[in-house]
This record gives C-alpha cells, sequence and structure tokens, in this order.
C-alpha cells in the first residue's frame, strides 16, 4: 500500500493504485475522422462532453476537436486503466463494445476534469474488480498536434 498526492490532494493512507492508463491521439487525424460524412464520432460523446467541448473551444478560441480528442484520449486510459488493475482476470470489455458514452471525461464546477461512469457500467467495473471503493484520477494535455490522458484507478 502507498500514499498517493493527486491534485494537491493526499489519498487516504493505505489507498492503493490498481491500474494506470495512458493515451495519446493526434489530434488533426482525430478532427478528420469526426468531419467525414456518415461519421458517428461525436456519438461516442455524452451531451455534457460534447457541451463542455464547444464551450471550452470557445473560451480558449481553438477547435472543440482538441477538447474532444483530449476526452477521447481520457477514455481510451480509462479502459487501459481498468484493463491493466483486472491483471489476469478476464476484460469486461473490448474496444469494439466499450461503453464510451457511459465513460464521460467532464470538467467539474472548478474545471478540473473527472471521470464519471453511467450507472451501470460503474457497477460492473466494481463487479469486476470486486471492491465498492474505487476512485478515479484523470490529468488531460493537449499542445499543437498531440492530445494525451494518464488516468489512475485507486482502491
Amino acid at each position: 500500500m502507498i500514499d498517493v498526492k493527486v491534485g494537491g490532494e493526499t489519498e487516504p493512507r493505505g489507498s492503493l493504485v490498481l491500474g494506470l492508463g495512458h493515451d495519446v491521439v493526434d489530434v488533426a487525424a482525430f478532427a478528420e475522422q469526426l468531419d467525414e460524412p456518415g461519421s458517428r464520432g461525436r456519438l461516442l460523446f455524452s451531451v455534457r462532453e460534447q457541451r463542455q467541448a464547444a464551450a471550452r473551444a470557445k473560451v480558449k478560441h481553438d477547435d472543440e476537436a482538441a477538447h474532444l480528442a483530449v476526452r477521447w484520449a481520457g477514455k481510451e486510459a480509462v479502459l487501459k486503466a481498468w484493463c491493466e488493475a483486472l491483471g489476469e482476470r478476464q476484460n469486461p470489455y473490448t474496444l469494439d463494445d466499450f461503453p464510451w458514452v457511459q465513460v464521460e471525461i467532464v470538467d467539474d464546477s472548478r474545471s478540473r476534469p473527472r471521470v464519471v461512469l453511467a450507472e451501470a457500467c460503474d457497477a460492473k467495473l466494481r463487479a469486476s474488480m470486486g471492491s465498492a471503493s474505487l476512485r478515479w484520477h484523470v490529468s488531460l494535455s493537449h499542445d499543437g498536434p498531440i492530445a494525451s490522458a494518464v488516468v489512475l484507478l485507486i482502491e
């Protein structure tokens, strides 16, 4: 067991990092995929994620695709952290059947990113891990052509 300091706050003594996920996204390629005729890319984001990405783009005077790309990196990092935490146990999802829209990467009231799972997805996480006391930590960054996310699953 280790003490973990994340976002300026120390996790309760005895917290354990169960899984680490990291992902990077090419922002320009991601924007092209979103803009392809018939693309269903935006359907992989919740209404709240799309609304927050549009609002951030407006405030920062940049492209909404960069804000969606970093959230996409966050979603993939969640899947990676979850799968790593399972070790040799069966993964509950693959890339093909992961409930992307049920895993939100959203900003809290202070514009800090958070992982929010829909109730069914959260129940599946807790059942697969055999624990009710799980927490996520996420760090997002995008600079120029690259969006990146790091996610920790902590017990």
